[in-house]
């Protein structure tokens, strides 16, 4: 919110929109009266950035065509971008950039090595004459304000505006694996320990949903 600053009726576009940060991002932008556009890799996960996430309209970075596919769905331009990815999603989402658009780096999953640095289009020219603004942030640094996030996270889950999901792993011996889990294909949402899940989940009232193998709470 600080850094992308949403005004209503503007286009917000999310990378790995369909991901545990991306899909709040996108439904926060929501709240905010934003237009809300999600690229993700594949068809579920584009169903999912629709369906249950509520994009007006999602992307699916694979399959050919990115450019024209952003295009069409903002056609006004792209006032605000966040950025999880970096790389070659990026380097076409910057190139519909509106006039004085915000750019909110979040994350670059999408660069296995900055050791030597990748070379990629130089953007300089894209901000300049946009006076467009681009820049990062750590969750680190807010700190002092997370009583303020989650009072605010809280009353929008409770009031069925921010939907999630969760895949619940049994057992401290799931932790190893369950990062690279999240970044599967199969995964599209946060993976969490099954002891302090339960907690948080009784802790709101909510039940487990029927599934086999790892367990999955759909809120």
């Amino acid at each position: 919110m600080e850094v992308g600053q949403p005004k209503a009726g503007e286009t917000v576009v999310v990378s790995t929109a369909a991901g545990s940060v991306g899909s709040c991002v996108g439904q926060i932008a929501k709240i905010k009266g934003c237009r809300t556009v999600g690229i993700a890799g594949g068809p579920e996960k584009v169903r999912l950035c629709l369906d249950q996430f509520g994009y007006d309209a999602a992307i699916d970075y694979k399959a050919d065509g990115l450019d024209a596919a952003l295009a069409a769905a903002c056609p006004e331009g792209i006032d605000v971008y966040f950025d999880n990815t970096a790389g070659a999603i990026s380097d076409v989402v910057l190139k519909q950039l509106k006039l004085n658009a915000r750019v909110v780096i979040c994350g670059t999953v999408s660069i296995a090595s900055w050791d030597p640095i990748p070379q990629g289009p130089r953007v300089e020219r894209h901000f300049l004459v946009k006076r467009a603004r681009m820049q990062g942030f750590l969750v680190l640094e807010y700190a002092p304000r997370y009583s303020e996030a989650l009072q605010a996270l809280s009353q929008w889950v409770r009031a069925g505006l921010i939907r999630y999901r969760e895949d619940i792993l049994e057992g401290i011996e799931q932790a190893p694996g369950s990062i690279a889990r999240s970044l599967s294909w199969r995964e599209s949402w946060k993976t969490s320990h099954s002891d302090r899940a339960r907690r948080n989940l009784d802790s709101r009232g909510l039940q487990e949903g029927p599934t086999k193998g790892p367990k999955s709470y759909d809120m």
